[in-house]
């Protein structure tokens, strides 16, 4: 497996002016991380987000690191959201990043427009968007993300009628935990479709008792969640690492960190626990 690291796990010092994303990339290296990821957050300020692009790849490429991916926000109810996402695939080809992974939808507010009602509809358009992709040497990925699209099985039943080999999943090992599902269940059913994999932990609060407080959220269950350090929180990390590699898995891993601790320390700590959760599985 290859070890790389999201550039939201940084947001912290870039929120308070202590690191550009660029200078991310350098960390990135130093930290010893075979690859960088970027999110859709990284070119909101740009002019040109392709010629921003062409500028991060070639510091990466200078520096000697790969970048691994491009996560971008959407909601392919919304009028218009396909071509949004063709330019966003313009932006991961000018990054020369393999993978561009895409949100589905909101749960929408109006009646009968369950997941099992909306399938079709949201298929054709992640059909259109990875035939795109694919013509551009790019495969495309949802996540189990978002509340809505985010429970292993709805995850499993988008791929399955897509029916694309450009078309997969990013799992994320502590996501799934935002819908109240079991991670080792969930990884278990979605390993055969990984193109990528999230690393990331939670501390778990139960939701019949009182409300824990700041930078906790609230689960779809109505539980309470707050991202940490990965091997500090409650995401059966090596297990679902387990699961991955027995579906034959072996691509990037990359850190997602999201908790409160300063990020530098939490992503160097996560790191350090994450070679020796990899180290475990594959020895």
């Amino acid at each position: 497996m290859k070890f790389a690291v999201s550039s939201y796990s940084f947001n912290q010092y870039i929120k308070e002016g202590k690191l550009t994303y660029p200078e991310c990339i350098k960390i990135a290296k130093d930290m010893g991380f075979d690859a960088i990821e970027f999110t859709d957050d990284v070119f909101k300020s740009a002019q040109n987000k392709v010629e921003y692009a062409k500028e991060l790849k070639s510091i990466a490429d200078d520096i000697g690191i790969e970048i691994s991916n491009l996560a971008i926000g959407a909601n392919l109810l919304n009028d218009g959201e396909t071509e949004k996402i063709k330019e966003m695939l313009d932006v991961a080809k000018a990054l020369g990043s393999p993978f561009l992974r895409h949100d589905i939808t909101k749960e929408p507010q109006s009646s009968f427009e369950g997941y099992s009602n909306l399938l079709e509809k949201l298929a054709s358009a992640v059909k259109e968007i990875t035939e795109y992709a694919k013509a551009i040497g790019i495969k495309t990925m949802t996540e189990n993300h978002g509340y809505f699209s985010q429970d292993s099985e709805r995850v499993e039943a988008l791929i399955n009628k897509v029916a694309s080999d450009n078309f997969g999943q990013l799992v994320d090992l502590g996501n799934f935990l935002c819908a109240d599902e079991d991670p080792v269940t969930a990884v278990g059913r979605n390993a055969r479709y990984a193109f990528y994999v999230h690393v990331k932990d939670f501390l778990v609060k139960s939701g019949n008792g009182i409300a824990p407080g700041e930078r906790f959220f609230m689960t779809r269950g109505g539980n309470y969640l707050r991202g940490t350090v990965i091997g500090h929180g409650e995401v059966p990390v090596v297990n679902c690492l387990r699961a991955l590699k027995r579906a034959g898995f072996d691509g990037y891993v990359a850190i997602e960190f999201e908790g409160m601790e300063d990020c530098i320390q939490a992503i160097r700590i996560g790191f350090d626990n994450l070679k020796r959760y990899v180290n475990i599985i594959e020895n």
